[in-house]
């Protein structure tokens, strides 16, 4: 029986102020459009969390002066993991300057400082406070209430305050922003399913669109929880936005997380060229046009076929593909035309994929799972080696998953899977691939999942849409309200004319399902 979902949330338990301190932060911001004071308040935050380890660190070397310690050695902070924190721009200094005229000009010299004094930061920090259009007695105010608040110290670092905070500004921003906010931000209910399938215990992290960093973020919060140590796996990324690059180096940087981090567009200037990795995690934007593929027509990673110019998906794929050891997984995010598109040469690529075994996993998700979009994604997971030892002999079988029917809505536009839904859908996967300790045995549910042969998805045309082959549920599964099926259905048809890879018998029959003869 497919599974039904409760109404729990995968973002965990808050911490009781996140929000508090969300809307307080949103009402200092005027006039300002939320891509731009992201940055503002971000910037602070992540201030306000190094200067406090700084201050908790000074407080101790201070009471030791006598046995030789100098508060005032950067050396002292760096063995330590601590940012140093030069004297012009430590939390007190600003916090007693809030009021001032010159506050913008004081954070801006802080921001510098601290970029001066700690190479990994360098062109890293937001420093454009001083600006005439931020009004200074709401920056001062803003000063005032991260003041309040515990982010560095060794107890606060203990909860996590600073990552959790963080990552709730950036789903809240990315919220604000709608379209733009995709760019930066991935929903973690996602980031959790991917990371939960593939399971990255030890070993090379990839993702050239990371964005700002949750993959990396989530897959080191998958190895404390499974007993792991920290430090097992190695973090290589690439994001070609100046300004998210930005956001993901401070992302990783509060969580002590070290990761080389390229800025750059992965396709025209891949910055890790000879990286192999075990692991690849990504969401790329969904059907890209602008990619420039024109100029990368004879590129050694179109091994399965030269993707179209006009989309970037099949160029994304590949890229990944040529980025794994041989060994090495992949699970990434695509919209959902990837599935079945034949248009450009897709379906070619996609063929030559499947047939040379390597696709090992479909997932279909719900809609409105992301802030960026409301048209329903899949789950792609590629496998270089299906006779890996690690598992069961996979050759010539894929795994469809239809999680169309998971989730629950969290708003009025907003759906989220929640912990069962990705306890359950990352469970069927790991069955199915016959994890050493995994006591269970798969076994196909109608409706919801389906091991199925590569002959049979030859006889469908290489369409990987997990439709067509999880069949129906049980009949006391279909009981869906007219009025659900209406809108489901209509919002499939919108999105199969959305997307011009959608072929015309698909379109035609959703008409007919719709009660509309052709």
């Amino acid at each position: 029986m497919a599974h039904k979902p409760k109404k729990n949330s995968s973002n965990g338990a808050t911490l009781g102020f996140e929000e508090k301190l969300w809307q307080a932060a949103d009402k200092l911001r005027s006039n300002m459009d939320a891509a731009e004071y992201k940055h503002v308040v971000l910037g602070l935050i992540f201030l306000k969390y190094i200067s406090d380890a700084f201050e908790e660190h000074h407080a101790k070397l201070d009471s030791e002066r006598g046995q030789g310690a100098d508060p005032e050695d950067p050396d002292e902070y760096r063995a330590k993991n601590i940012f140093w924190v030069p004297k012009e721009a430590r939390w007190p200094h600003l916090k007693a300057s809030a009021k001032q005229p010159t506050i913008g000009q004081i954070v801006d010299n802080a921001m510098a400082a601290i970029e001066r004094d700690n190479q990994s930061l360098k062109g890293v920090l937001p420093k454009d406070y001083a600006r005439p259009g931020l009004d200074k007695q709401r920056l001062g105010q803003l000063i005032d209430l991260v003041s309040n608040i515990g982010l560095g110290d060794k107890e606060s670092r203990s909860k996590d305050i600073i990552g959790r905070v963080y990552e709730y500004f950036l789903s809240q921003f990315a919220s604000a922003e709608g379209k733009k906010g995709g760019q930066f931000y991935t929903p973690r209910c996602i980031v959790r399913l991917l990371v939960e399938m593939l399971a990255p215990y030890k070993g090379r992290v990839y993702d050239p669109c990371c964005g700002s960093g949750g993959m990396f973020v989530s897959s080191e919060k998958f190895i404390e929880e499974h007993g792991g140590r920290i430090g097992q796996i190695s973090v290589y990324g690439q994001e070609s936005n100046y300004t998210t690059w930005r956001l993901a180096k401070m992302n990783l940087a509060i969580r002590g997380i070290d990761a080389q981090i390229g800025h750059g567009d992965s396709f025209q200037n891949d910055r890790f060229p000879d990286l192999r990795a075990d692991y690849v995690l990504a969401n790329p934007p969904f059907n890209d046009s602008d990619w420039r593929g024109e100029l990368l027509r004879e590129d050694k990673r179109w091994k399965y076929g030269i993707p179209p110019a006009g989309n970037a998906n099949y160029a994304w794929v590949q890229h990944f593909i040529h980025h794994l050891v041989p060994t090495g997984t992949a699970g990434f995010v695509l919209a959902n035309g990837s599935m079945s598109s034949n248009q450009s040469g897709e379906g070619e690529i996609r063929k030559a994929i499947i047939e040379n075994d390597l696709m090992d996993c479909m997932v279909a998700l719900p809609g409105q799972l992301f802030y960026s979009t409301q048209i329903p994604v899949c789950l792609w997971f590629i496998a270089r080696n299906k006779k890996n030892s690690n598992f069961r002999n996979r050759r010539g079988e894929i795994l469809f998953i239809d999680a169309r029917k998971l989730g629950a809505m969290i708003d009025r536009v907003h759906r989220e899977l929640t912990d069962d839904d990705i306890h359950h859908i990352a469970g069927i996967y790991h069955t199915w691939r016959g994890n050493k300790d995994c006591e269970k045995k798969y076994a196909d549910i109608p409706g919801f999942c389906k091991n199925a042969k590569i002959d049979e998805i030859k006889k469908h045309g290489y369409v990987l849409t997990p439709g067509r082959y999880v069949g129906a549920a049980k009949i006391e599964e279909d009981s869906e309200p007219f009025e659900d099926r209406m809108k489901r259905l209509t919002t499939t048809l919108k999105e199969q004319f959305s997307e011009s890879a959608k072929s015309e018998g698909e379109i035609q029959k959703n008409l007919k399902d719709l009660g509309y003869g052709l």
